[in-house]
């Protein structure tokens, strides 16, 4: 139980880590200036996105924020238990992700949880995403690999 909490919770932190800092610059420097990386594939923008991935569900901010407290708190739970490395590297990464786009619910709020997510990555054309998006996307891989490895 020790290991897995360890892991998970190392792994989340890191990962709020990075997604705090990035949207911190990203709002600081990209906001009335894109910055073109690969034209055409990869550049930094600036934006408030009131939904979830994709840009879908707007204004849901309340029922999404309630939505990652609640896996949270279940990743938590379900942490007590021994899991597999690779799973619990996956939740590590869910839980960090879930805490990143939190933080802006939280903090950047008029109203309950109903703050904007910032998102500053544009590649290629997938919407327009953050650190916790990226990482909630790399466990949903990493969680399909460990299920099919398991079967």
């Amino acid at each position: 139980m020790k290991r897995s909490y360890s892991i998970a919770i190392s792994i989340a932190s890191a990962v709020v880590f990075l997604d705090l800092i990035t949207k911190r610059y990203a709002s600081l420097n990209f906001v009335d200036s894109p910055v073109e990386v690969i034209p055409g594939v990869l550049s930094f923008t600036y934006t408030e996105n009131s939904g979830a991935a994709f840009s879908s569900f707007q204004g849901g901010g309340p029922f999404l924020g309630l939505a990652a407290i609640a896996i949270i708190g279940f990743l938590l739970y379900t942490l007590r238990l021994d899991r597999p490395l690779l799973e619990v590297v996956g939740f590590g990464f869910v839980l960090g992700g879930a805490m990143g786009n939190l933080a802006d619910r939280i903090f950047r709020a008029e109203g309950f949880l109903d703050g904007t997510v910032i998102d500053w990555i544009n590649l290629l054309s997938i919407p327009t995403f953050n650190i916790a998006d990226t990482s909630i996307t790399i466990a949903v891989v990493l969680l399909i690999i460990d299920a099919w490895r398991r079967r």
